[in-house]
């Protein structure tokens, strides 16, 4: 096939992008209704739940198969030709993996305000992506976050640095979504978790493998409106039975004092004995003072950390232009918003129902017999994922003898709720959605750093487009592999490993990469020093904490370590550059170059 018919049937696919997304919602909509009338006839809750699985993979793979390439460019940045709109869509599924599907709203459910913190955090991180690095990094031109570092500051030990502290942030996010994958098997297939996993991970890599960064944008289009309709509809439902009307997010205040009300009423028994792995159905009120530094420090994280995954910088790599990238923010920004705004609200709705005498579905106050005979509660038992125990011997379930694990509430939702198990089968569709999408941007990121800054760059320049991408590609299968060996030990919870890999990138990369657009005196000794220094300090108090060797310092968790990672990355890097020869004439004049809001992409050497 001819270059120029390869770019006309690219083109026609661009010019009816609508059209076809539009046939490919109506035709998932019919599919639900569908599903909706075998479950009326009396199909089985496991051929529903199978049913959305298997009709959802095989959609993405089609999507991977006809996105296939053998070109570098459409392999690492989708060809620079994808649309702001689609782009803010694609970023969104990349963003909203199985932490904001699958565990955000069990956080907020268990943990209350200060997890608010995630949210306000992921959301307002959009904002520094936006004014401070998106359109930037585009005009630049570079194909993955350490090729900028490595041209920006020039020489190998740069990019080195910001290619490891990717890895690892990177690595830990991708355990996360895994073990999303795992966690959603579980519960629609009936497997272990660990089989979960590995089932899981076939169908991430059947988006990724064939199409790289054009595959896959094109596929976590087609999982965003999946993931979307799959949030909001149990929501919506759900409101509307407790009387909160069908937009539940303005109205459902009074639903939380009610949940105080009988948190109080019903009361916790302190000597009650924790289940390891779940939580219980309610938490003990902390005292309240720090839960407001709590919510702050984990937003500040969570936001710098926005700013410094590469999977996500990567997305504004793919646009045709810098004013496109600028206009995909906002879109990303507003595709993020309607499930960030949608999740307290599930949070709330969802305890509501379990703690509410009113309603047929609560359980507590209720016998332990007749809790324990649910067929939700036998179903998220059989799996480890919920217990029921007597722990005072009344024969009456109280507050603190129900256990879930917070990674559960979402997916057990519509069960909870007495639901048709038809909706189970789309929140299940959704949050596999959520985790492939952000898996397979992940994936992809970790490959690219490594098979284009590591391999090409820095040990075989020489290499030609075909071993490139098939090194990329080995790259890709080894370290999914070895993502699903480690999710598979479930080290933590889903949101607090996402944590984590927010924590590590802002530590190691979030000042060396805003510093390299805003600053020209910054230099290679500087960015190293602020990469190994930043990382290490937020690295050293994790593993010192985590183990509990020390004690928090000002409540600073192990969810929080970027607070401690980022001051020690901004004195190194500031102390050591002006301590040291400043960039070169043309680096600096580059710099100035790549904050002009207009004119030519700065290609960085190579491409």
């Amino acid at each position: 096939m001819t270059t120029t018919t390869q770019e006309g049937r690219r083109g026609r696919f661009l010019d009816n992008l609508g059209k076809v997304y539009a046939l490919y919602t109506l035709g998932f909509v019919v599919f639900f209704f569908l599903m909706a009338l075998l479950e009326s006839m009396g199909a089985s809750a496991q051929v529903i739940g199978i049913g959305f699985l298997l009709f959802t993979i095989a959609i993405y793979a089609v999507i991977g198969w006809l996105s296939r390439t053998a070109e570098v460019d459409a392999y690492y940045v989708a060809g620079r030709e994808v649309p702001a709109l689609y782009n803010g869509m694609a970023t969104a599924a990349d963003w909203m993996s199985g932490a904001s599907f699958v565990a955000m709203a069990g956080g907020v459910y268990f943990g209350g305000y200060p997890y608010l913190g995630y949210i306000i955090g992921w959301t307002g991180g959009y904002v520094l992506v936006n004014s401070l690095l998106a359109p930037y990094l585009r005009k630049f031109g570079c194909y993955t976050v350490p090729d900028f570092v490595g041209t920006r500051y020039g020489g190998n030990t740069a990019r080195l640095c910001a290619v490891i502290i990717l890895v690892v942030a990177s690595f830990t996010y991708v355990t996360a979504q895994i073990n999303a994958t795992g966690t959603i098997a579980a519960q629609t297939l009936g497997v272990p978790f660990e089989v979960g996993v590995w089932l899981g991970l076939i169908g991430i890599f059947i988006c990724s493998m064939l199409g790289g960064m054009r595959g896959v944008t094109w596929t976590q289009v087609a999982q965003y409106i999946v993931l979307i309709i799959a949030y909001l509809v149990p929501i919506i439902w759900m409101s509307n039975r407790q009387d909160f009307g069908i937009i539940p997010h303005f109205s459902y205040g009074e639903a939380l004092n009610r949940i105080a009300e009988l948190e109080a009423q019903y009361g916790l028994n302190p000597a009650a004995q924790p289940i390891p792995g779940v939580s219980v159905l309610t938490t003990p009120m902390n005292a309240p003072e720090g839960k407001g530094w709590a919510m702050v420090s984990l937003a500040i994280c969570m936001m710098a950390g926005t700013a410094s995954l590469p999977h996500i910088l990567m997305r504004y790599f793919t646009t045709p232009s810098v004013r496109s990238a600028r206009r995909s923010v906002a879109w990303s920004l507003f595709f993020i918003f309607l499930l960030y705004f949608s999740a307290p609200a599930l949070a709330t709705l969802t305890k509501l129902q379990l703690l509410d005498p009113t309603l047929a579905t609560s359980v507590i106050g209720k016998a332990f017999a007749d809790v324990s005979n649910l067929e939700w509660v036998k179903h998220w038992s059989s799996v480890g994922m919920l217990a029921v125990q007597d722990q005072n011997g009344d024969g009456i379930v109280q507050l603190n003898e129900f256990f879930m694990r917070p990674d559960i509430v979402v997916l057990a939702t519509p069960e909870i709720a007495g639901l048709p198990y038809v909706i189970s089968g789309l929140v299940a569709a959704g949050g596999l959605a959520a985790a492939m999408s952000t898996a397979d941007g992940l994936l992809l990121a970790i490959a690219n750093a490594l098979s284009h800054d590591l391999y090409y760059k820095m040990i075989d320049p020489q290499a030609d487009t075909r071993r490139r991408l098939t090194v990329a590609r080995i790259l890709l299968l080894f370290i999914g592999v070895a993502a699903a060996l480690i999710a598979s030990l479930q080290l933590t919870g889903i949101l607090g490993a996402v944590a984590w890999a927010f924590d590590f990138a802002c530590s190691g990369l979030f000042f060396p990469l805003v510093l390299g657009v805003w600053w020209k005196r910054a230099n290679a000794p500087g960015a190293i020093a602020g990469m190994i220094g930043g990382f290490v300090a937020g690295s050293l108090y994790l593993y010192l904490v985590f183990n509990k060797i020390i004690d928090p310092w000002m409540g600073i968790d192990d969810i929080r370590f970027g607070i401690i990672g980022m001051p020690v990355s901004l004195i190194c890097m500031v102390v050591v550059s002006l301590a040291t020869r400043e960039p070169s004439k043309e680096i600096q004049e580059m710099v100035d170059e790549v904050r002009v809001p207009s004119g030519r992409t700065i290609l960085a050497a190579g491409h």
